[in-house]
């Protein structure tokens, strides 16, 4: 699936946010666990304009994870480092 990345400085924002999301969720258990992390959801919806609903997931978009475009398809390698493309097979020269 094709999900809006994060740089740097808005990924260290989803971080903080993760960060005080896990704080009030420690304060308060009788709230629902997912409205906790409402300002990192909204942060991130607003930004990218994809409606994500999983505060975990998010953490998992920041392009800096990644290595660069895969110069056959265009889909990221899954590290800086990997000299094979899962989505297309591509073999990357480094």
């Amino acid at each position: 699936m094709d999900v809006p990345m994060l740089n740097k400085e808005e990924g260290e924002i989803a971080s903080k946010l993760l960060a005080e999301g896990f704080q009030e969720a420690k304060k308060q258990m009788k709230v629902p666990f997912s409205e906790n992390f409402r300002k990192l959801l909204d942060y991130y919806n607003n930004l990218s304009g994809f409606e994500e609903t999983n505060p975990n997931a998010i953490m998992h978009h920041f392009i800096d994870m990644y290595g660069p475009d895969c110069e056959n398809c265009g889909k990221p390698y899954r590290t800086k480092t990997a000299t094979f493309c899962p989505k297309c097979g591509n073999q990357r020269k480094l």
